[in-house]
């Protein structure tokens, strides 16, 4: 339906009347086709019906039958047939807007769906959890973005019970994340890397110089503890059982706060060795910290999946997942920590 929204009232009662004129031909099985209105613009430029008939290819005669079918169907004439030009009729120059704009979202909608067809054009919906780091995906989007030209994406975060929703609402076709509860059965799931935990520190930390710590190293450290990761309360129960307290610290909830945190050494961290974390930061494996997540890729079975999720599921199924320990970043960049000094 077309909106009263090109001024005065009067635009409003022909925006109804066209609306009501549309409804009622609907009824009879008449509605205006785009091609009349295609002929009625070509007019409207032109201001001549010969010429707009060459420009749109067809007769004068076949061009003149369709404006006056377009004109019996909006109830009034559109163009005063003068000499040497036509002249839009006050019903003319107040349908000018309303049908151009009809007929240009008509053309986008077409243009956009042959685009979708041939696949010149896609968009990648995915869903993903809060405690893992998109710089993982980083490289398999930039290599669908060659295999898909104008591709487009729409990245949703949250936690996994949101992942979860978004995949059972269908904003998402894919969603990644540790777990997602069971509870929907219409889940497809595949693994896609198991990694531990490790500890991270400022530079200039005392902690910063070791590839590899004890829990009793980490007692009386204010810890930053990422309350957005579904590991969190294990990690917790796991450093209490060690003696270390876990309540002494700091509740942060986006890794960009954390990564600020420990960057102005308010406190240390443990994450997820695929953390991408600045070179400012030290990471150092925990002895005797044995827990694991696996990152999982998600879809919904039994629904039908766009040429470009395909395509995303088999790169990320198939990519190289493998993290460098403390120690191989390390002797991959030897530099010590820097210490500044005040002049």
């Amino acid at each position: 339906m077309i909106a009263a929204e090109y001024g005065d009232s009067g635009t409003g009662e022909l925006a109804l009347r066209y609306n009501n004129l549309r409804y009622r031909r609907f009824r009879r099985g008449k509605l205006m086709e785009m091609h009349q209105i295609r002929y009625f613009l070509a007019v409207t430029r032109t201001l001549n019906f010969t010429r707009a008939a060459d420009e749109c290819n067809v007769t004068q005669p076949s061009l003149t039958r369709a404006i006056k079918q377009l004109e019996a169907e909006l109830g009034g004439d559109l163009f005063r047939r003068e000499r040497p030009a036509a002249q839009l009729t006050e019903l003319g120059q107040r349908m000018q807007p309303l049908l151009k704009q009809c007929y240009e979202a008509a053309v986008g909608a077409r243009s956009l769906a042959t685009s979708f067809k041939g696949g010149k054009i896609g968009c990648l919906r995915i869903a993903i959890a809060d405690a893992v780091d998109l710089a993982l995906l980083i490289p398999h989007l930039e290599q669908l973005k060659r295999l898909f030209s104008n591709l487009e994406f729409k990245l949703m975060r949250g936690n996994s019970r949101q992942v979860g929703e978004y995949l059972k609402k269908g904003d998402a076709e894919l969603g990644i994340a540790v777990e997602i509860s069971k509870e929907w059965d219409r889940l497809d799931s595949w693994p896609l890397f198991t990694e531990g935990f490790q500890l991270v520190v400022n530079g200039r930390h005392p902690l910063a110089a070791q590839d590899q710590v004890a829990f009793d190293d980490l007692k009386a450290q204010p810890l930053l503890s990422r309350g957005y990761c579904e590991y969190a309360e294990r990690l917790n129960t796991a450093l209490r059982s060690s003696g270390v307290s876990a309540g002494t610290g700091h509740d942060v909830s986006s890794e960009c706060d954390l990564i600020k945190l420990l960057e102005a050494d308010i406190g240390i961290a443990i994450v997820p060795c695929s953390a991408t974390m600045p070179g400012t930061l030290r990471h150092a494996a925990i002895d005797g910290l044995d827990i694991r997540r696996t990152v999982q890729l998600f879809g919904v079975a039994g629904r039908e999946r766009t040429a470009v999720a395909s395509a995303a599921i088999k790169l990320l199924r198939s990519a190289n997942w493998a993290f460098e320990s403390p120690a191989q970043a390390r002797a991959r960049d030897p530099r010590p920590a820097l210490a500044i000094v005040a002049a």
